[in-house]
């Protein structure tokens, strides 16, 4: 496992656009995938550590984010190949088991991941109602620990600032987790 970290945000930077299968077996885009307030692209995979971690604070917080008008989704953009936990079946079974209340895609050729300059999972991307990047950090201090309850919800409040002034939050502090898996070449 590499841990890696994301870099700066590039605070203005225009969403990519992207047409990927999801497990639901529908093509998602990123214009269907948008709220008419935001939108957060997650890269994430099953078997990262770092994200099953945080599961259940994700699917509990990506409710509270969807209530607000914001669209989320998430893409898994790893080898299956390499990494059989992130076949398109376990993504189905996961997203199931897990409660995803939000579109699960696969990035078979891992173009949008690129596209995006992902790095990690999970690595989370915060645009608002323009598609401007404003937010580009981690879920909560918690990391692969318990969200104890005094602690700040970081994505859901940058995201509520998003989805109400459509402004950058002042502090982002980086995402940390397991690179994602690149297919050589």
């Amino acid at each position: 496992m590499v841990l890696m970290h994301t870099p700066e945000p590039k605070i203005g930077s225009r969403a990519h656009p992207f047409s990927l299968l999801g497990v639901d077996g529908k093509t998602h885009t990123l214009q269907s995938s948008r709220g008419p307030l935001g939108l957060l692209v997650m890269f994430i995979c099953n078997h990262c550590p770092y994200v099953q971690a945080l599961r259940d604070r994700l699917v509990a917080d990506m409710k509270d984010i969807q209530k607000t008008g914001v669209g989320v989704v998430a893409i898994c953009s790893n080898d299956p190949v390499d990494y059989a936990e992130d076949s398109c079946e376990n993504l189905r079974k996961q997203a199931k088991d897990w409660g995803f209340t939000f579109p699960y895609l696969h990035d078979e050729s891992q173009l949008v991941a690129r596209a995006y300059g992902a790095v990690c999972t999970p690595d989370f991307f915060g645009y608002n109602a323009s598609l401007e990047l404003h937010y580009r950090g981690r879920l909560d201090p918690a990391q692969r620990g318990p969200r104890t309850p005094d602690m700040k919800r970081e994505l859901v409040d940058a995201m509520f600032q998003i989805a109400r002034t459509g402004k950058t939050p002042v502090q982002q502090v980086p995402s940390m987790g397991c690179s994602i898996k690149w297919r050589d070449g």
